[in-house]
């Protein structure tokens, strides 16, 4: 055989070997879109074994009771919403199961949504970085008390199951060389009032608080504020899931050792302290080394259309926590993000879609697991810019998307109706606008609901301290589903062998099995749908500025100055994400 016709025969057997390899992967992502689709009744654990759970069969079925009749809604494709999630889950398998920040998941995920919106959109997409303080402990903490003269060593496990105590991101060292006297903050250390009653008094003791009612971060700050030597806080023991300690963060600027206790080591304190001539008192040894800071990105992607000063908002973020893949948490909300960016390009891309007079910016948070560290930058970044579309100012609403395919889901809508009197007053409006415009969406549908109070946890939380109208959904994380919830949602969507009461909302919420098995494609679908509803009806809106705020754009400005003088960050307002 010649040369030529060598390279002829090498060239006909290359192209028929690609031929094959790519119907190969069109078989496989067909067989995994039909496996994910299909009712399942085991989630995988982390050796591929089989796990039973608690949900018999995840309900599916993408048919609706309504017609949509809105564009976006209607383009929004659930096979590419799970294409995404599986991207990301074979990310987290090739990356020890993981995508959280300062690991190389983390940083595939952001590759992957870059590289995505790159080739699918002709959006302008910029990645910012931010640095996180960085440390490792020197050695397991130490924790000691004393009642009466008798003294008890507690123990420090990285199996919260086994531990009596666990350190707290971003408490600082401790080492007393002494016992220093314990004081129990009353109820649940969330007011001045709480902590003015306590007795001794808190300064220069250590501070004893029980878990609930406020974020961690409140009960922090008062600690600061009362001068106390540590702060411990305590599981309240109000269910199971609440009774061991668990891992929690401060904000970065903490400036107290901290420790998280296990409700019975927090209540035998607490009962021990209440006899003054006991004389409680506690030993806290905290080996902390500080290590060099390491960078998170944000990502926000921004149409090349639309006033640059008047900007929707749309976030999600982008990391899990370390123990597992974070498929729905959040990899769910980042990958409705992504399919609701493309399917928009590709919409202003045709003739018949007339383009929005509002940029529209999705955005991709960093280390919200961490403390809604993402978001906060980016907020601080607009409230120090003097850039026309980048300041605080050009952002007319956020909607956040956390969680929106649990597989014992709820439709959960944020619930402007909740807001605390500290929010700023100019926020509440258009919040609780939104609130009402996706109760509008569940009910074309004639789909049940229910309302999401807003207590913090999730990354809308800098911007309405800022001012911003927020909305958002979610299909809820670790709450316990009510038997009243099931047969609500049985009377709009017939018997559901998935809703399971008395059971988490996520059982694997935090968890190794938050995986895409782990999904109800069923509920995740008509989320994104309601999602794609709210952000174009409110594109659509001739002044969205004045639907969201009552007031002129002045008397906006100069009510957000008063409100940015009493929250100077996100942790004074509603702190960290978790209770």
């Amino acid at each position: 055989m010649t040369s030529g016709g060598l390279s002829t025969w090498f060239m006909c057997i290359t192209i028929s070997v690609i031929g094959l390899l790519v119907l190969v992967s069109i078989a496989l992502n067909a067989a995994s879109l039909h496996i994910i689709n299909t009712r399942f009744s085991e989630i995988k654990n982390n050796d591929g074994t089989q796990k039973t759970t608690l949900y018999p069969s995840i309900i599916t079925s993408t048919t609706s009771h309504t017609s949509l009749n809105l564009t976006l809604a209607e383009s929004v494709n659930i096979a590419d919403l799970m294409g995404h999630l599986k991207e990301f889950q074979l990310i987290a398998t090739a990356e020890n199961g993981t995508r959280a920040i300062n690991t190389r998941g983390f940083n595939r995920t952001l590759n992957y949504i870059t590289d995505y919106l790159s080739a699918n959109t002709n959006y302008n997409v910029t990645k910012r970085y931010f640095s996180i303080r960085n440390f490792q402990l020197g050695h397991n903490p130490i924790f000691v008390s004393s009642i009466n003269g008798a003294i008890n060593n507690y123990i420090y496990s990285t199996d919260l199951s086994k531990a009596d105590f666990y350190h707290i991101v971003y408490s600082t060292s401790a080492n007393f060389s002494d016992y220093v006297s314990l004081t129990a903050i009353p109820n649940s250390g969330c007011s001045d009032a709480d902590w003015a009653v306590a007795n001794p008094s808190p300064a220069k003791r250590v501070a004893l608080v029980k878990r609930g009612i406020c974020d961690f971060q409140q009960k922090a700050l008062l600690a600061a504020n009362y001068n106390t030597t540590a702060l411990l806080i305590y599981n309240d023991g109000a269910s199971p899931d609440r009774v061991q300690p668990i891992a929690i963060s401060l904000d970065q600027s903490n400036a107290l050792p901290a420790l998280f206790l296990s409700s019975n080591l927090g209540q035998a304190l607490a009962n021990a302290s209440k006899n003054l001539s006991a004389n409680t008192s506690v030993r806290i040894i905290i080996d902390l080394i500080d290590i060099p800071p390491y960078p998170v990105g944000n990502i926000c992607a921004d149409t090349p259309t639309g006033d640059i000063t008047q900007t929707i908002v749309v976030g999600s973020h982008s990391d899990s926590v370390p123990a597992g893949p974070g498929i729905n948490d959040n990899g769910s909300g980042s990958a409705a993000a992504l399919a609701l960016a493309v399917a928009l390009a590709r919409l202003f891309q045709t003739s018949s879609y007339a383009k929005y007079q509002y940029r529209i910016r999705f955005c991709w948070w960093g280390a919200e697991e961490v403390g809604l560290l993402g978001s906060d930058f980016y907020i601080k970044q607009a409230k120090n810019s003097t850039v026309p579309g980048e300041r605080i100012a050009d952002n007319l609403v956020n909607l956040n998307f956390d969680m929106l395919g649990s597989p014992n889901y709820i439709f959960g809508i944020y619930d402007g109706r909740t807001l605390s009197n500290a929010t700023p007053p100019i926020a509440i409006p258009g919040s609780r606008k939104i609130t009402e415009l996706f109760h509008e969406w569940f009910t074309i549908q004639n789909l049940p609901r229910d309302n999401i109070p807003l207590h913090g946890g999730s990354d809308y939380v800098p911007f309405l301290a800022a001012g911003v109208a927020i909305g958002g959904l979610v299909s809820g994380a670790g709450t316990i589903k009510r038997q009243e919830q099931c047969d609500r949602y049985a009377v709009l969507l017939g018997p559901d062998p998935s809703c399971i009461s008395n059971a988490p909302l996520d059982p694997c919420y935090h968890k190794a099995c938050d995986s895409i098995w782990n999904i109800n494609v069923f509920a995740y679908e008509k989320m994104v749908q309601a999602a794609a509803y709210a952000l174009e009806y409110m594109a659509r809106q001739d002044n969205l500025k004045e639907w969201l705020y009552p007031t002129t754009e002045i008397e906006r400005l100069n009510q957000q100055s008063k409100e940015q003088s009493k929250f100077n960050s996100v942790n004074e307002y509603f702190g960290m994400p978790y209770f």
